[in-house]
């Protein structure tokens, strides 16, 4: 039986998040690269990719708002004080990453999407904001799950290339504070689910924009971005094994929203956005690379 969730248990784990893991400082980063051109060659488009998603905090931040106008405590002080300031220092360390590869910097994406501000305008209706919420907090586990993930193989393949000073001092200290957001959007939503706080028409509704609306980490029905999604994934050797990858982002999300229905390991559209940012990669060629 999982651990029953309570508001003590969220908050406590904001707490330690904020004592633990202080923003990465900048001059914390060993700078040293053995063979810039080779890493700029292999991971320019992934590093990009990466750097413009973390950088995008601002906005995320007010799609919060648009979606949750009545925002809890808890979630207010993990974004406001924990999440806002270690997210904008991984794009900072990784913009100067871009910078002593020679590439130009991360240039992010700050249109709030229609599909936030049409689920905004109906958000003073607590039922929707409810909705939301378990949406938000969804969305959330997937994303920090993608970084773990994305985070992760890249330290692999830049030891595996000789550069360990950026694989260690950079990116590896990125990855470590990314458990622990996916921990508190893990948490929240259980919570949730524990105290049946959706009734079954709202779970429903929840489904079915899941399902019509789930975008990739940093894509956002960009088609250039959605293509760029391809390249990290083929980039980091992702493409090979979908299905597993597919599995690892959503059997929180099969387990809480569809409730592992008929055996479900992972939703559908998760792998349907996969497989669609990678042939639309593959059929470009390669990255449309900074430099």
């Amino acid at each position: 039986m999982a651990a029953v969730i309570t508001d003590r248990t969220l908050m406590d784990h904001v707490l330690r998040l904020g004592e633990q893991h202080p923003p990465i400082r900048l001059e914390s980063a060993d700078r040293t690269i053995h063979d810039p051109a080779a890493v700029r060659e292999r991971f320019a488009g992934v590093i990009d990719y990466l750097a413009r998603v973390e950088l995008e905090v601002d906005r995320n931040v007010l799609e919060l708002l648009t979606i949750l106008p009545n925002v809890r405590e808890v979630d207010r002080i993990f974004y406001q004080d924990i999440w806002y300031g270690q997210e904008m220092a991984h794009g900072y360390l990784l913009d100067q990453l871009q910078g002593d590869l020679g590439m130009e910097p991360a240039e992010p994406f700050m249109t709030v999407p229609i599909r936030m501000k049409l689920l905004g305008a109906m958000a003073h209706l607590e039922p929707v904001q409810e909705i939301s919420r378990m949406l938000y907090y969804l969305t959330g586990a997937s994303t920090e799950r993608q970084a773990v993930l994305a985070y992760s193989s890249l330290t692999k393949e830049l030891n595996r290339m000789g550069e360990r000073a950026i694989a260690e001092t950079i990116i590896h200290p990125i990855k470590q504070q990314e458990p622990g957001h996916f921990a508190f959007y893990q948490m929240s939503a259980t919570r949730m689910v524990q105290q049946q706080v959706l009734s079954p028409w709202q779970v429903f509704v929840a489904q079915q924009l899941r399902s019509r609306t789930f975008t990739l980490v940093g894509v956002d029905y960009v088609k250039k971005y959605q293509r760029d999604m391809g390249g990290v994934l083929v980039g980091l050797g992702m493409d090979q094994e979908l299905e597993v990858y597919a599995r690892e982002i959503g059997r929180l999300e099969a387990r809480l929203l569809w409730a592992n229905r008929n055996g479900m390991q992972f939703p559908p559209y998760f792998l349907k956005a996969l497989r669609e940012s990678v042939e639309m990669y593959q059929g470009q060629g390669n990255f449309d690379r900074p430099g």
